[in-house]
């Protein structure tokens, strides 16, 4: 199973150049999860923050009651092999066809014999769907088959943690589908904690139980995903219904007369280039048929109606709205209207 990841009042600048500051929240273990946000936001800057690859200026980072920001080198270099990473590009080796490269932690990190490693790549590359492209090299496949044989490498040291930088970049609408079934599938498989940081609207609506957003050098909000699919905060908003109404700017955070403006000629029917409003909780992505029930859905509803008496109400709706009459039972809810 995943482990939980608590990140406290973490904060990076690159000189006097801030990228965000004061980020504090939990990757529950064996959740997937999804941070969002703007372009130049500092979302790939978090996940190399995470795998210590970036020291973080303050804050603590603990994983397993070990702070990676203030450990030693070996406690580092051990807690790394808790993570799998696939990289925005997928990070292949141009020159070694597909199995060297999913063999290749195995090889550098392992001691393991070429029989254990033959099976071991053989069953990655089979739950990715890669069967019979071992030979491939990464300049003969597309780029989504690319993205997947990255996944079976983040796979092969059995990570507890998986950190996935931008799965839909350069993919079009029907192979993102597919990565998004996929990551909903390895989880199915594997239950590790899985963060993914995308643009990508529909990934964020129906892949993670959490989302988080970042803008204005900050963390916005992470919860439950029903918090922010019903959120009303002006960022959020926007961002999940692309459009051009709201704080977020072409290159930057507006100012208010900007924000007036835009939202003057909406009023006065020009159209703002959006998709149409979209808001409510969508139904989230199930496992392929045959493969395991999710055990984080078990967790998260636990910990989700633990807190749900908190939460807004529009979340509030979306959560019990997905209840089944097993749900209901179990926390001891009274049978919905229909």
């Amino acid at each position: 199973m995943g482990v939980e990841v608590v990140v406290e009042n973490l904060s990076k600048s690159f000189g006097r150049q801030r990228i965000w500051h004061d980020v504090t929240l939990t990757l529950p273990e064996g959740e997937v999860s999804v941070m969002l946000g703007p372009s130049g936001t500092g979302k790939s800057v978090f996940l190399k923050c995470l795998i210590g690859l970036l020291k973080p200026n303050t804050g603590r980072i603990l994983i397993n009651g070990i702070d990676l920001v203030r450990c030693s080198e070996h406690q580092l270099y051990e807690t790394r092999k808790l993570f799998g990473v696939l990289f925005q590009d997928g990070a292949l080796f141009g020159s070694m066809n597909l199995y060297d490269n999913i063999a290749f932690p195995l090889r550098e990190h392992t001691k393991k014999s070429e029989r254990e490693i033959r099976d071991i790549v053989l069953g990655k590359m089979e739950m990715v769907g890669l069967t019979g492209a071992e030979t491939k090299l990464p300049g003969e496949i597309s780029g989504g088959m690319r993205k997947r044989a990255g996944l079976a490498r983040a796979l092969v040291l059995d990570p507890q943690i998986i950190l996935v930088d931008e799965p839909d970049s350069g993919l079009d609408p029907v192979r993102t589908s597919y990565i998004s079934q996929l990551l909903i599938d390895l989880n199915a498989q594997v239950d590790a904690t899985i963060l993914i940081v995308s643009h990508n609207i529909n990934l964020a609506r129906t892949v993670p139980d959490n989302i988080g957003m970042l803008f204005r050098r900050e963390l916005v909000m992470f919860g439950p995903r029903e918090v922010l699919l019903t959120s009303e905060e002006p960022a959020v908003k926007q961002f999940l219904n692309g459009s051009r109404i709201g704080p977020i700017g072409m290159s930057e955070e507006k100012d208010d007369a900007t924000m007036a403006m835009e939202q003057a000629h909406a009023e006065a029917g020009h159209h703002d280039g959006s998709t149409e409003d979209v808001r409510g909780v969508v139904p989230q992505l199930q496992p392929t048929p045959g493969l395991p029930y999710r055990d984080a859905v078990r967790r998260r509803k636990d910990r989700v109606m633990r807190i749900i008496h908190t939460l807004p109400p529009g979340a509030r709706t979306g959560i019990l709205s997905s209840l089944d009459d097993e749900d209901r039972a179990r926390y001891q809810l009274g049978t919905p209207l229909r």
